[in-house]
Parts: C-alpha cells; sequence; structure tokens
C-alpha cells in the first residue's frame, strides 16, 4: 500500500466528546481508530482542534430546502474562552494519544517523514478556527511552543480575524467580507514562526487577503474544484491558478456535499465523483499540488471509502484511471512533505 498522509480530520473532538473511546481499538462507528488507520495504509494526518459552536450538536441543524439547493443558517461566533478551554482539552488528548510511541507529534517536515518511513502513525497539531487566539496574538507563540503547526483562521463562521463562507448549494465563495486588520497581523506572524494557515472555510476575500498578505505557498487542506461542485466551500478556478502561482497545494475533501455536482449529501456517491475533482485539481494546479484532506470524523463520507480502512480504493481508483505510481505517491502523502517543508521554519 502507498502511505497516505491525510490533510484534515476531526477525531480529536469525538474522542473529547467520547473520552471512553479508545482510539487504538477497533470501532464500529466513526472513520477513524489505530487498527483501521493501519488496515488502510494511513501515515497519519492534520489533527484539528475545534471549538464546535453547539457543543454536542449538529452544525448543520436547521439545514433548509431552497429553490434548487439547501442552505443551513450561519453559525455564531464562539466566545475566546470557551474556545481556549475546548482546545486545550483537545490538545491535551492529542498529547495523551501520542504517548507511547504508536503514534507521534510532528513539528518539522522531517520528523514527518521518519514518521512515515517508519510506519509511526504521525499527527500534527492544527487548529480549526483561530478563536483560542487572542487579538494581540500572545496565545499564538504560547501554542506554537505547544506543537501548533497548522491553523485555519475560521470555520464556517466570524471571527475577530475574518469571516467564514456558510454552508449552502449551490453558491460563491464570495459571501462576505475579507481579514480584519488583526486578521493580516496573524497571517503575518504565522510566517514569521512558520506556521501554516489553512485557506478551507474563509470567503474568497479573505482568501486574496491572505494571498496578498502571506509570504508561504497558499494552502487549503480540505477543500474542492468549484467548477465540479458549485458550494461556497470549493475553490475556483482563479483562486487554485493563486495557490500554482504561490506553489501551494489543495487536499481534497471527502465530504458529499462537497463533491457532487448536485450538492446532495448522500453518501451513495462513487469514486468517479473524487477522480473528477482530482483530475480538475491537477489540470488547475499540477500534480505537485493536490493530497488528499479527508474531513473523517467531521463529514458525510461515501460509503464507497466509508472509512479510513477504505483509502486505498480512492488510490487504487486513480491507478486504474491511469495515474502512475509516482504520481499516486505524491497525491498520497508526497505533496504534503513538499509543501511543509517549504511553510515550516525546520
Amino acid at each position: 500500500m502507498i502511505p497516505v498522509f491525510d490533510g484534515h480530520n476531526d477525531s480529536l473532538l469525538r474522542h473529547l466528546e467520547s473520552p471512553e473511546r479508545d482510539f487504538f481499538a477497533r470501532h464500529e462507528d466513526g472513520h477513524i481508530d489505530y487498527p483501521r488507520a493501519r488496515d488502510g495504509g494511513f501515515a497519519g494526518g492534520f489533527f484539528a482542534m475545534f471549538p464546535p459552536t453547539r457543543p454536542g450538536g449538529d452544525p448543520f441543524a436547521g439545514r433548509r430546502e431552497t429553490n434548487g439547493g439547501h442552505a443551513t443558517p450561519p453559525s455564531p461566533p464562539v466566545d475566546e474562552l470557551y474556545a481556549v478551554h475546548a482546545a486545550n482539552r483537545m490538545l491535551a488528548v492529542l498529547y495523551a494519544l501520542t504517548a507511547d510511541g504508536r503514534m507521534r507529534l510532528v513539528t518539522t517536515a522531517v520528523e514527518l517523514e521518519r514518521s512515515i518511513d517508519e510506519g509511526v502513525l504521525a499527527a500534527i497539531a492544527h487548529f480549526e478556527g483561530a478563536e483560542a487566539i487572542d487579538p494581540e496574538l500572545a496565545a499564538l507563540d504560547v501554542y506554537y511552543r505547544a506543537g501548533l503547526r497548522s491553523l485555519g483562521i475560521v470555520w464556517s463562521r466570524a471571527n475577530v480575524f475574518g469571516h467564514g463562507v456558510p454552508f449552502a448549494f449551490p453558491g460563491s465563495p464570495d459571501t462576505g467580507p475579507g481579514l480584519t486588520a488583526a486578521g493580516k497581523q496573524l497571517v503575518q506572524r504565522c510566517n514569521e514562526l512558520g506556521i501554516m494557515v489553512d485557506l478551507s472555510h474563509i470567503t474568497e476575500r479573505g482568501f486574496w487577503d491572505v494571498a496578498e498578505t502571506s509570504r508561504a505557498p497558499l494552502v487549503a487542506t480540505h477543500s474542492n474544484a468549484h467548477a465540479v461542485c458549485p458550494h461556497p466551500r470549493n475553490l475556483t478556478d482563479e483562486q487554485l491558478q493563486a495557490i500554482r502561482q504561490s506553489d501551494g497545494m489543495v487536499g481534497l475533501n471527502f465530504a458529499a456535499g462537497f463533491l457532487d455536482p448536485e450538492g446532495s449529501h448522500d453518501t451513495d456517491l462513487g469514486l468517479d465523483v473524487m477522480v473528477r475533482h482530482v483530475d480538475h485539481l491537477v489540470d488547475k494546479l499540477g500534480i505537485d499540488r493536490v493530497g488528499f484532506g479527508s474531513d473523517f470524523d467531521g463529514a458525510r463520507i461515501p460509503e464507497a471509502i466509508h472509512d479510513v480502512a477504505g483509502v486505498q480504493r480512492l488510490v487504487d481508483a486513480l491507478r486504474a484511471h491511469g495515474y502512475d505510481d509516482e504520481a499516486l505517491r505524491k497525491l498520497a502523502h508526497g505533496n504534503w512533505l513538499r509543501v511543509l517543508g517549504k511553510t515550516w521554519k525546520a
């Protein structure tokens, strides 16, 4: 199996909400546990720390049908203190998972490559939404020293740094304002520290603000092609061109609602839809700038994949479609190694 390193999962939130759940035991529910990761050749990924708007609830509650699509009411902002509490608890969960050596918190590209070579499950600490960071950015340096190496400025809601896109279909990602003055300072400080800035969930105006402010490659860890599925969470061809010019990359999101050209959340999607998105991303970005960003444990995943044990089915589908082993290694993990090597300070 070709090792797969993944751009996004929400497993820390799942384990925070179910503290009795043993990550190292096999489960029938959820998407990721250690035995199924081994079955699927899953080498690790970005483990998100995300303060949910509705603790223990459904972020898509209130979704309604619209003329030709659907929309979910905007999520309200969350309080900084609540976000700090949630981030600290999830970071503690990650530390506990990496305590006995079967899993490793990585903070350099060298450590990540070594973990993949050694077959140790690698984890990158990632913030999905920067609500736990104060506007003065003092907490950013603290979390960096604690292991934070990737940060999404927003989830699909507003905070002091910027605005996120709503969950609606069909629609443009140009849904609201861009970065605030504090948001631009956040991007600059991330550049200085070597924290990767994730453009998933941000408005199109926010995307262009980051592109103008950042000196690092532009990266969307878990987003798809808007030309294939016109959801605001997906990237337009103009955005993809900017990512290419910066030598960044995009991780393919496995969420059914961001894959299906009709916007359905039905998990009865074939692998051909995922291959179609990969084809479009490769066409616009080049083979060196596309990877996987599953959104495991945070989205409805096509049954053709089902869970982390099924990631090799996508690799096999891409191989059958004509991608050779060199290209597949880049898509599966090599491109993440490349872009992190260019972004991190070590």
